[in-house]
């Protein structure tokens, strides 16, 4: 049964929903993929660079979080799926000029059917954990909605060892533990904690994993491989497609509806666009920050993201928090940190 939809907007409260990080999961691009746009980098130390799309890349993350938060949640727009092809259409429409106006990358083709079934097959796995986590954010706080998005790295480790069989060191695993207890912590002293809204934004998680391993997986030859900015511009629109139907269905004529709230409240109109293009700057500002400095530097920096933007929706929300909950995230970041030290350990002895 659908909720009921209503436009009132909720200030100060905290409706019991989720929402996951809206940011895409495109993989990384290799630098040499990469054209540099000297117009703008020549007037620049490549330190200056470096920190200013490293800042735009957390601004941009931590922005689209709070919209969505306070869209689905404060505002009373309660259209997840609908929010989410928003966000496709855009990407879809700001990847198309970066690749073919602003030459950021070259244009690379799609060459076979099987090609395309393959980056159709990561579309709808992408919308499952995009729409998962969108959802979540109507129910459960940016905090604790980051919390969980940092057990990422355990579900890889699970979906990796059932697909492809294969195993991680010993110390891998267990630097995963941590991972998990801290989690256990944050939920159990949750002030806010709500079943649906914990399972949704665990989907949502597994679902970033379960994308990483099989792109891995379908998109590993040389004449099938995509840089992350043609991805994106193929992906988004799939995406957009198969969300389309479900909006329609679950949240009624929620175009209409939008197009006459609008009519009385220009605000909203400003809001779905800012967060449509912010949800686009995440992925680039992310193939950025993977072009400057490297996949690894960027696992790190996401990891300290999902505590600075704890912080900040805490302080702009006023979601409480305790104790045990803090303990508990801190528990899970410092478990993730232990597992890309494990990581780098077993590639260096493996080689």
């Amino acid at each position: 049964m659908v909720e009921a939809q209503t436009w009132t907007t909720r200030r100060m409260s905290n409706p019991r929903l989720t929402a996951d990080e809206v940011a895409l999961e495109i993989p990384a691009t290799p630098p040499g993929d990469v054209r540099h746009w000297q117009p703008f980098t020549s007037h620049f130390s490549p330190a200056m660079v470096t920190a200013a799309i490293i800042a735009s890349w957390y601004l941009s993350n931590i922005g689209v979080l709070l919209l969505n938060k306070y869209l689905l949640s404060f505002y009373g727009y309660r259209y997840p799926i609908f929010l989410t092809m928003l966000h496709m259409i855009s990407c879809s429409a700001y990847s198309y000029g970066a690749i073919n106006f602003l030459d950021l990358v070259p244009l690379q083709h799609i060459h076979s059917k099987k090609q395309f079934l393959k980056i159709f097959a990561l579309s709808i796995i992408f919308c499952f954990s995009v729409v998962c986590g969108n959802t979540s954010l109507r129910y459960l706080p940016v905090s604790f909605n980051q919390a969980i998005g940092a057990t990422t790295p355990f579900f890889t480790a699970v979906f990796a060892f059932i697909i492809t069989c294969k195993k991680e060191s010993a110390e891998v695993y267990l630097a995963l533990l941590p991972v998990v207890f801290g989690i256990v912590l944050s939920s159990n002293s949750e002030p806010l904690f709500h079943l649906f809204g914990f399972l949704v934004c665990v989907g949502s998680t597994a679902g970033r994993a379960l994308k990483s391993v099989v792109q891995g997986i379908i998109l590993t030859s040389e004449s099938e491989k995509l840089n992350s900015m043609n991805l994106l511009l193929y992906m988004a629109p799939m995406a957009a497609m198969i969300l389309l139907p479900f909006t329609l269905y679950i949240e009624g004529n929620v175009a209409a509806v939008t197009l006459e709230k609008a009519k009385g409240d220009r605000f909203i109109v400003f809001l779905l666009v800012g967060n449509a293009t912010v949800a686009y700057l995440v992925n680039l500002t992310n193939f950025l920050v993977t072009k400057h400095t490297s996949a690894l530097t960027l696992q790190v920096l996401g990891n300290a993201k999902a505590a600075v933007a704890a912080v900040v929706s805490v302080l702009i929300f006023r979601n409480p928090v305790t104790v045990m909950g803090i303990t508990g995230f801190a528990v899970t970041i410092m478990g993730v940190l232990l597992y890309s030290e494990a990581k780098k350990r077993s590639k260096v002895t493996s080689h």
